[in-house]
């Protein structure tokens, strides 16, 4: 399979794959942003904060993509100041769908997470709005999947405004930043029903 790198453009966005080569930003995402993602985080892999971890990261990434198993992309800002285009500039959030499962199930799991500076300004909303419709329309996925720790109330307010609708509680769910951790489970259907191929 050789699929082109999806590239995903709002009006104040860019979403996409970068190559390897942009690792240097994609660690700079997450050393600045350590704090307030790794009490949310899994256990970090060992040389996580490491150019050469977000090198094979990012290429392992487009071999999952190619091979219909995630699509893990990183947000840009439009315009960023020095930049020549958004993807040349710095990483100001993550949108990652993964766990893909096709034949009668068609979902996938949606995980997000934006940058300190930029956080209430809705440009996550914005990404999220044209990722989705992406899933949808061109994967051709019928459900996305999206759960959040309960006393992430901002999160929570996010996926209700992008017509996620809650479906349970699961106690201990994930573990997360040293410990196991409950989550809200909502879930997004696809507006125009598919059948499976």
């Amino acid at each position: 399979m050789n699929r082109p790198v999806p590239r995903i453009v709002g009006a104040r966005t860019v979403l996409t794959l970068p190559p390897p080569a942009a690792a240097p930003r994609v660690l700079a995402y997450f050393v600045k942003n350590r704090a307030r993602l790794e009490p949310v985080s899994p256990p970090w892999a060992e040389g996580f904060f490491t150019r050469e971890y977000f090198e094979r990261r990012l290429a392992a990434s487009r071999e999952d993509w190619q091979h219909d198993a995630s699509l893990r992309m990183f947000l840009f800002a439009r315009h960023s100041a020095g930049a020549r285009d958004a993807e040349d500039g710095p990483v100001v959030g993550v949108v990652s769908f993964t766990q893909f499962v096709r034949l009668a199930w068609l979902r996938c799991v949606l995980g997000y997470s934006i940058d300190q500076d930029h956080e209430g300004q809705g440009l996550l909303r914005e990404a999220l709005e044209g990722a989705i419709a992406f899933v949808f329309d061109e994967l051709r996925f019928h459900r996305i999947e999206a759960n959040y720790i309960p006393t992430n109330e901002r999160s929570g307010n996010l996926l209700r405004r992008l017509g996620f609708d809650v479906e349970g509680y699961a106690r201990d769910y994930l573990y997360l930043g040293g410990r196991w951790r409950d989550h809200v489970l909502t879930s997004k259907t696809n507006p125009r029903p598919l059948t499976p191929a």
